[in-house]
């Protein structure tokens, strides 16, 4: 998998080198330069192919929702800011996530595997959804392992953990189910129980209380009847 090359904008040296030292743990994002002014970046960006900016909203002089819409062809963004009350205008501008200060190591990867969902999406467009799914990356151990979405057959929660089941193999994981829920795209993966998620595609049969997945029976809990009701009516005739 080739590397989302970024670049980090924030007039605080220190949110800089907080940024640079996540970054350092995510496998798949190359952080090749950082700058203290917006006005700087723009022949930088020019000369530079560039995938991703993680850019600080509230600078002196230009600020990063004026930076961004100066910019004719900008690149993903992904807001860090200390403020809440322009998220819905970074939205507006078709911002990739909104990390509010001080943000933790899971969230910064978050934004970053959606950042690599959409780069990979558009990279494989024309191709069959079920081919182009994007891979994710998450953290298991003390490793970021990759996780190729179109093998993935169910999330199940066990405690305080998540196992990721695979075709070949099952991959554990520190994380809340909601969370777990936010990395998988919802035209493919369906939350049926309260500890499960499955694939669309990887069912083979559904009645009133299980989903089947060939021969693994999954559960539906009594608050995601509607979620199935809803597949069943969508299914091809």
């Amino acid at each position: 998998m080739n590397k989302l090359r970024a670049i980090a904008i924030d007039d605080e040296p220190f949110a800089l080198e907080v940024v640079k030292n996540l970054l350092e743990e995510v496998p798949f994002v190359e952080l090749v330069e950082s700058f203290t002014k917006a006005i700087d970046t723009f022949t930088f960006i020019q000369e530079n192919a560039i995938d991703i900016v993680f850019l600080d909203i509230k600078m002196p002089g230009l600020s990063g929702i004026e930076f961004i819409r100066s910019l004719s062809n900008p690149p993903m963004v992904i807001f860090t800011t200390a403020y809440s009350e322009h998220a819905v205008q970074s939205f507006e501008l078709d911002a990739i996530d909104y990390l509010l200060k001080p943000f933790s190591f899971s969230r910064l990867l978050k934004a970053c595997n959606k950042a690599m969902a959409l780069h990979q999406l558009k990279a494989n467009s024309g191709q069959p959804v079920i081919e182009s799914l994007p891979a994710i990356f998450i953290k298991s151990g003390y490793e970021q392992v990759k996780i190729d979405l179109s093998n993935l057959l169910y999330v199940e929660s066990v405690g305080n953990y998540i196992r990721f089941h695979l075709t070949a193999q099952t991959i554990v994981s520190r994380l809340t189910m909601s969370e777990a829920e936010d990395l998988l795209p919802v035209k493919v993966f369906l939350r049926v129980h309260r500890s499960f998620i499955v694939a669309k595609t990887k069912i083979t049969k559904i009645d009133k209380r299980s989903v089947w997945l060939t021969d693994l029976e999954v559960p539906i809990g009594v608050s995601y009847t509607t979620e199935i009701e809803n597949l069943l009516k969508n299914l091809p005739k």
